[in-house]
This record gives structure tokens, sequence and C-alpha cells, in this order.
């Protein structure tokens, strides 16, 4: 009964995380017009919370490692909680870009942790699944949470929206005080023996390979509203079950995760890798029928929710075996990889509609996919 509950307020954390990170994609347009900023320098906001996010993970991550886990964990939720409270408050466009960098230093600690008490709570053979539900709680905020937030967002204000996250932050938080272990068996080392692990070929080419696809997802996903309206044709009132339907396909990707780690490990990431890549490159030519540029997204979306989970799972499994004193670290590498995918292809997303249709940016992914594709080619040669 516990260990269900602990899987189920993991679920949630990431939901939690997911909301605030996401929302913002949710809600751009209402920032821009409430700060009188143009769209492409809101969508910067995307881009630098990845930022601080990819940087702060790490080093923060193997700097408490020899601390208490369940306190660093408590003290990294009040911090999220003062960062994205402060986001709602923001008076003008610079406070709430140190808002969003204050609570993406912490966010990806927090899921970091959560990931290291799944490998503490869980049985080896139940990891995979684990591992796949809590990274279906970002799903879960793409289809209920960022919906939710854009309505309220519409009906009211979007700083409401991320108010509703702060008083989720102290309800989940009590949850986690209560449920996860005071104590768990550290493996402790030094800064260099954690560095270790980033010096293993499967460690090196995962984290190429996660990068990559995260990439190709954002030079898109960075600009899913204005594509559903603007280029789709879809009107605002269908936006957010259409969003919601995306986040569906996220989440079904998630689960065929988890099998799939559980029964081929990182055996079928080339096949994966390539069909991003093939969804891409035909995703200029869907957009020309709305119908089927809605059914590509979700395609897209679902074989996209696949990656993340089963190279993550590859990553505590190589820890648990080879470096354990890293197990911290190898814990926070698909944030850290996700957020750098982000920041670069949001970048790239930004910069490049300024000189193409945003319609035509599935063929800026698909270069990310592509080396998505060499890499989990190579990465699978690997005994």
């Amino acid at each position: 009964m516990k260990y269900r509950l602990q899987s189920i307020v993991f679920v949630l954390t990431a939901f939690l995380l997911g909301c605030n990170e996401f929302m913002v994609v949710g809600v751009i347009s209402n920032i821009a017009k409430s700060y009188h900023a143009s769209l492409s320098t809101v969508g910067l906001l995307v881009t630098f919370f990845a930022i601080t996010y990819a940087v702060c993970t790490p080093v923060l991550t193997t700097v408490t490692s020899k601390y208490n886990r369940f306190k660093v964990l408590m003290a990294m939720l009040v911090i999220f909680w003062i960062g994205n409270t402060m986001t709602a408050l923001a008076p003008n466009l610079f406070w709430l870009f140190v808002a969003q960098i204050i609570t993406a230093a912490v966010a990806g600690v927090i899921i970091s942790l959560i990931l290291v008490f799944v490998s503490v709570i869980a049985p080896l053979e139940k990891r995979s699944m684990l591992v796949a539900a809590v990274f279906s709680g970002f799903s879960t905020a793409t289809i209920i949470g960022v919906p939710v937030g854009t309505t309220i967002s519409m009906l009211s204000s979007w700083y409401i929206s991320f108010l509703v996250i702060s008083v989720l932050t102290i309800i989940i938080g009590a949850a986690l005080y209560w449920l996860v272990p005071r104590d768990s068996d550290q493996v402790t080392g030094s800064i260099k023996s954690q560095l270790r692990l980033m010096g293993d070929r499967r460690i090196v080419l995962g984290v190429v390979v996660m990068i990559a696809l995260m990439a190709a997802e954002y030079t898109f996903y960075t600009y899913i509203r204005p594509i559903i309206t603007d280029v789709l044709g879809y009107s605002t009132a269908q936006l957010n079950w259409l969003l919601g339907l995306i986040g569906v396909m996220f989440i079904l990707g998630n689960t065929a995760a988890g099998i799939v780690s559980s029964h081929y490990g990182i055996a079928k990431m080339p096949q994966v890798s390539a069909a991003c890549l093939i969804l891409l490159l035909v995703m200029g030519l869907a957009f020309h029928l709305s119908w089927m540029g809605i059914a590509l997204l979700c395609l897209i979306c679902f074989v996209l929710g696949m990656p993340g989970s089963i190279l993550q799972v590859m990553f505590l499994n190589v820890a648990d075996r080879d470096y354990p004193e890293a197990i911290s670290l190898a814990s926070s590498l698909n944030p850290i990889c996700t957020n750098v995918g982000v920041s670069v292809g949001s970048l790239v997303a930004s910069i490049s509609v300024n000189f193409v249709p945003i319609s035509q940016v599935g063929y800026i992914g698909a270069i990310f996919a592509l080396i998505g594709v060499v890499g989990t080619m190579m990465l699978v040669k690997i005994k």
C-alpha cells in the first residue's frame, strides 16, 4: 500500500514540475500581450529556463549528494515554491525571467531526487515501469495542467495559473514529507569519482541521443499553439482539447516505453529515432490538411514520449552496477539532457521563425533526429 502511495506522489511531483515548465508554452501569447513584448522574446523564457535547468541540475545534484536526500528534497521544494510564486506576481518581464530562473535552478534537482527514490523503493523488475510512470507525470501536465492553465488565463489571467501551481506545491510537498523515506542507503564519493560516470561510452552516447531528440521535439513544440491555431486553422476553443489529445499521446508513449524497456532495454531505440526522423520530414506536407496535421502531431508526440524513459532506465542501471556513488548524478541525466535539448531546440526555433514559416520547422528538427538515429545505432552496438 505504501509503495503505491509513494508511486502516486512521485508521479504527482513530476506533474507539478511539468505544469510549471510547460505552462509558458500554453500561455505564451497571453504573457507577450500583458508585457507588450514580442512572441519571439517571450519564447526565450523556454530557452532561459532550459539553460538554467541544464547548468544548475548537475552542479547542485553532485554537490548535495553527500547530504540527506530527504532534507535536500524538502529544501528544494521550498525554493521551487518561492520561484513559482514570484512568477505569478512578477510585475514585469525582467522579474518573470528572474523568477523562472530561480525555479529552473532547483526543478532538475527535485526530479533527480525523485528518480533516486524510485531506484530505492522499486524492485529492479518494476523500475522501468515506475520510471515511465514518473515521466508520464510530465505528459499529464500537458494533457491536464497546460490546458487548464490556458483556460484559466483566458478566463482571468495567466498569473492565476501559476498561483494554482503554488497551492499544489504545498499539498504535494506535504505528501512527500509524509511518504518519502527519511533515511536511505547512500554511497558517497568525491565529485571526481562521481564524474567517472560521464566517461562511460554508454552514458555519453545516451546523453547525445537524448539531447538530439529533445531538440528535434522543441523545434516544433515551442510553437505548438500557433501551429494548431494559425497553421492548421483550429479555433482557440478547440486548442485546449487538441493539446489534451497531444498530451494523451505523450502518456501512451511513456507507457509504451516502460514496456519496451522492460523487454528489450535499449535495443529498439534505433527504430524509435528513425520514426522521429521520418515523421519530421513529412510534417510540412501533412500541415496542408488540418486533420492530417493533428494526426501527425499526435503520432510524433507518441514516439517522442518513449526515448526519455528508456534511456533514463539505462542510466540508472549503468550507475547501479558500475558507479554506485554516482546514482544521483545518473538520475539527473534525463532532466539535464531534456533541458539542454529544449534550450537548443527552442533557440533554433526562435531564430528559424524569423526566416522560415512555422509550418516548415519540422525540417529543422529532422537534422537533430538524424543525429539521434546515428547515436542510437552506435549505442546498441556497445556490449
